[in-house]
């Protein structure tokens, strides 16, 4: 385990992806190899939203993310307070045919 905390990874961020992406809302579906978490924009009163990014993961790294997040939340709640959180998001209800959570 020692030895797992001491290697380094290099990790390339090109200017492109360092701009990232404005997403309002994601999309969650899985299978029982994947989790497909689409990240969408949607406008104010505009009939149609779209997909800005797809991303692909494990059950296991899904679940590492899931930790991650939870752990990211609590340290900024515990420097700004709690994030106040709307019933709906103003948003309507998105299906697509399988297992769905939105975020």
């Amino acid at each position: 385990m020692e030895e797992n905390k001491n290697k380094k990874i290099n990790i390339d961020l090109s200017e492109e992806v360092a701009e990232g992406i404005y997403s309002n809302l994601a999309i969650i579906t899985h299978s029982h190899a994947e989790f497909i978490v689409d990240f969408v924009k949607m406008m104010p009163g505009a009939p149609k939203a779209k997909v800005k990014s797809r991303i692909i993961l494990t059950p296991e790294h899904a679940k590492r993310l899931t930790k991650a997040l939870a752990d990211n939340i609590r340290k900024f709640e515990s420097l700004h307070g709690p994030i106040k959180e709307t019933k709906d998001g103003g948003l309507p209800p998105f299906t697509m045919g399988a297992p769905t959570a939105e975020a």
